[in-house]
């Protein structure tokens, strides 16, 4: 089942933290399982955020959290040394829960692969997102309970596209949560409402080219597989066209850069998606309900095509 939901801000920024949170929050009836957030926010621009955890959400209060901190300390202690190792600066360290970290990095560098491997290969670590606006937010529960427990109703930003989802096909745990992080790519995020049916084929493609994949989900491989076309010279919107011949089954997905969002039906359309655009905003997401907390005056709303693409700017 899953929801999706993402808007767009053309010219200018707002609270696009408490607008996902109420977009998602309309669509927890479609899954409760885990809430995720790619948020775009108003950054300089010179510094890379690191969102990354070093365990899982194990049931907030129970003595496996504090049993755990010891790893999580042990697990962050190796993720600095790899970062001083790298020539990398941490200019700001946030330690949001036990498990969830955010770093603001001073580091040279126009391509994440070797830096990714290098912080990756700690057991137990992973890297949500790195980027110079964005950061992935994800974890257990419903939206609200998500964006209280990282206070993301402040934040602003310029666009942002999040997902609340059911588990069907893969574990309830925070690896296997919406957005997925186009890995290697700096600021891309996926979201996804579907199934993917070549998946394996597609992964073990993407693997032999280096790409790595932290889930059995199937929805990751959309984020690696427009990542992997990005690196090859595509554009966003190009990498996105070649994914309805490139992958199987019945998918809309919405993906997002530092700069842009945009959205994917399958040439079945069979996942459902319904979208409001005006001069200023664009808002999408699995049902008008998600839209209509945003806006909840009198609008116009349309359903894409079968097999369409589209991207905004900010």
């Amino acid at each position: 089942m899953c929801g999706i939901a993402g808007l767009i801000h053309r010219g200018k920024s707002s609270n696009v933290g408490s607008e996902l949170q109420g977009m998602l929050q309309a669509l927890k009836h479609r899954g409760e399982d885990s809430t995720g957030y790619a948020l775009y926010g108003d950054t300089d621009g010179k510094n890379f955020i690191m969102r990354f955890k070093v365990g899982e959400n194990v049931g907030e209060g129970s003595s496996s959290i504090v049993e755990d901190i010891s790893v999580y300390d042990g697990r962050k202690k190796i993720v600095d040394q790899y970062l001083s190792e790298m020539g990398a600066k941490i200019i700001k360290e946030e330690r949001v829960l036990p498990y969830s970290l955010r770093y603001e990095i001073e580091y040279d560098t126009k391509d994440l692969l070797e830096f990714s491997q290098k912080i990756e290969s700690i057991p137990g670590v992973e890297i949500l997102s790195m980027g110079k606006s964005l950061e992935v937010i994800k974890d257990l529960g419903n939206a609200k309970m998500v964006c209280d427990r990282y206070d993301l109703d402040k934040v602003v930003g310029t666009h942002a596209i999040g997902h609340a989802r059911m588990a069907t096909e893969s574990g309830v745990d925070i690896k296997s949560a919406h957005p997925f992080w186009g890995y290697p790519f700096s600021d891309v995020s996926v979201v996804h409402n579907g199934q993917l049916t070549n998946y394996w084929n597609n992964r073990r493609m993407l693997e032999n080219k280096g790409m790595r994949f932290m889930s059995e989900c199937d929805s990751e491989l959309i984020a690696v597989y427009i990542a992997q076309k990005m690196r090859e010279g595509a554009s966003l919107e190009e990498g996105m066209k070649a994914s309805l011949t490139g992958l199987d089954g019945v998918f809309t997905y919405f993906v997002a850069t530092k700069d842009s969002l945009g959205m994917a039906k399958d040439t079945m359309a069979a996942k459902p998606l319904v979208l409001y655009e005006s001069d200023d905003l664009v808002a999408m997401g699995s049902e008008e309900i998600a839209i209509r907390s945003v806006l909840p005056q009198e609008i116009d709303t349309y359903d894409p095509f079968d097999g369409e693409v589209k991207v905004w700017q900010i």
